[in-house]
């Protein structure tokens, strides 16, 4: 169900605007119109920001034509994905495609989209883009360090179906220290983008770019019983003695509570989309913990609210191995304000 309580709806036979009031089944909403409240298919209505981009344009007189010399004729500027500084990161950077309507005003047909690699390593990168929970573009590829790549165009529809962006990331020379691999994700909201676009135009932007990682992770190295490491400690690693390595180790959590003033101090004037963010983060913190240390479950506090939170962290367990099943039931400490994790080994 791509439909969540208190989303702003459009029915598509009135041509009117409402809100998700409640949720029957997956076929079945409640909707409120001007205060009218009546069920409905959830094909019958449709997202209202694609009519509202579209629409809400303003007929203007036509100017008259004057005549543009030569020298008056600005230099084309040349296509940027994001003036990054050297060594910042890894982006993925989405540059819109514009055609013109009968007003003139410019609209969005496509995205290009692009990987940018602002570090200075040569990555490996397994891409997978999905909307609707079905993947519909894939790629195996590299990228050189202090250098983009193309992946592929984004129709602009897809938006409506709040397309995710998965990367599976590795070293193309692998280093020792460093991780052998490393996953990241990131999930586009309709509303959010359309917020990014207005925002291009109004600096005269030529894309607009989110970040995937700032600096490849290092190898977590566990050091076993009874096995000489005096080689390691001489070659400049850290070894930890298994009697002190609790106090190195991130404690135990049965219980994680991801509410946004439980995690940072400094959220004020965040907006939704990078207060998930940041929930998104510890919560896959806690769940390494978790597998690491062969828990038998975890429980996730993330609230009741429109369930954003909570279906982003449906949709990672149903891709994780080690989950056996996850339940999101009435709880007398939670309500159902929490989600319980079984794990498998």
């Amino acid at each position: 169900m791509k439909y969540q309580i208190g989303d702003e709806i459009l029915v598509l036979q009135t041509n009117e605007e409402g809100r998700v009031d409640e949720i029957l089944d997956d076929k079945m909403l409640i909707v409120e119109v001007r205060g009218v409240r009546f069920p409905i298919h959830s094909d019958q209505v449709d997202f209202p920001y694609f009519k509202r981009f579209f629409n809400d344009k303003k007929i203007v007189p036509e100017k008259k034509k004057e005549k543009i010399y030569i020298d008056q004729i600005p230099t084309e500027r040349k296509p940027q994905t994001r003036e990054i500084k050297a060594s910042d990161g890894v982006w993925l950077s989405f540059i819109p495609k514009y055609s013109f309507d009968e007003f003139g005003d410019d609209l969005v047909d496509y995205f290009k989209i692009y990987l940018v690699n602002r570090t200075n390593d040569n990555l490996t990168f397994y891409y997978q883009q999905e909307a609707n929970n079905a993947l519909q573009f894939e790629l195996k590829s590299e990228v050189y360090a202090q250098k983009d790549v193309y992946l592929h165009d984004l129709d602009f529809s897809v938006l409506n179906e709040s397309p995710q962006f998965l990367f599976e990331f590795s070293l193309s020379q692998q280093h020792k220290k460093k991780a052998e691999y490393f996953e990241t994700q990131l999930k586009l909201r309709p509303k959010q983008v359309f917020k990014k676009i207005e925002e291009l135009k109004e600096k005269n932007e030529p894309a607009f770019s989110y970040e995937l990682f700032d600096i490849y992770p290092d190898k977590i190295i566990e050091p076993k019983q009874g096995v000489d490491l005096s080689g390691l400690s001489k070659a400049g690693f850290k070894v930890i003695n298994n009697k002190t390595i609790k106090d190195y180790k991130t404690p135990v959590r049965s219980v994680v509570d991801l509410h946004i003033e439980k995690i940072s101090d400094n959220f004020q004037g965040l907006s939704n989309f990078e207060i998930v963010q940041i929930q998104l983060k510890e919560f896959e913190k806690w769940y390494n913990v978790a597998v690491e240390n062969m828990q038998p479950n975890l429980i996730v506090i993330h609230g009741v609210g429109k369930g954003v939170l909570r279906d982003e962290i449906h949709n990672i367990l149903k891709t994780k191995k080690e989950v056996k099943h996850f339940v999101n039931q009435y709880n007398a400490r939670f309500g159902f304000g929490a989600t319980e994790i079984f794990f498998q080994y």
